[in-house]
């Protein structure tokens, strides 16, 4: 099981929270390298591309007469060896798009977690809902560097806290993400990680009622 300090959303300490077996996993660091290489591969939408010498826009009449010049053979001015000439072997604005199972990025998820949880740099927040103020979220968020020893944070909100990240939103320490948008590579380079208890509750009061 997975235990996490707990906070209220004033910065006081509480009792410590058991985080969901779906966020539980083996460390899978292969699994995990692959999750970020391909989120961060789909965040460059790869489109650049060059004009080869049959697109440019200059003349196709060879230069000068093959032979009896002295100088070297040419063709047109559109060849790459001259300037505003067409690019030999450039981008061609088409990109291979690398992709992952969900089932897998699910996984990627919960060993990323897990390594944080190991790391102490996971926490859980108690009713965020009654912050009205943003010195109240500064001390929230001060409180937590200091005991977990970083300088940056994300905040995962469930969605009936998502209103709350208006008080969070000045802080560029910290970032703001919905818990259905969460993956690997937030939660590993996201600093510490403030998770919304009100996430966790949601889940259960689901399954209680599904029964």
């Amino acid at each position: 099981m997975l235990k996490v300090n707990s906070y209220s959303a004033k910065g006081t300490k509480l009792s410590s929270v058991t985080l969901p077996k779906t966020l539980e996993e083996k460390e899978n660091l292969a699994l995990l390298a692959q999750a970020i290489r391909v989120y961060e591969d789909r965040q460059h939408p790869g489109l650049a591309k060059a004009k080869t010498r049959a697109e440019v826009l200059r003349t196709k009449k060879k230069l000068y007469k093959q032979k009896g010049t002295g100088g070297a053979r040419h063709g047109s001015r559109g060849a790459p060896i001259f300037v505003g000439g067409g690019v030999a072997h450039g981008p061609r604005g088409i990109k291979r798009v690398l992709e992952l199972p969900l089932a897998l990025k699910r996984k990627a998820l919960a060993v990323a977690v897990s390594l944080k949880v190991k790391e102490g740099q996971v926490v859980s927040v108690d009713a965020l809902a009654s912050l009205k103020k943003t010195k109240e979220a500064n001390k929230l968020i001060e409180k937590v560097f200091a005991e977990t020893k970083t300088k940056r944070a994300t905040l995962v909100l469930s969605e009936a806290n998502l209103g709350v990240k208006k008080i969070f939103r000045n802080f560029g320490k910290v970032r703001i993400l919905p818990y259905k948008d969460i993956n690997a590579y937030d939660v590993f380079f996201g600093g510490v990680i403030l998770f919304d208890k009100e996430i966790f509750v949601t889940k259960k009061v689901k399954k209680e009622t599904k029964k």
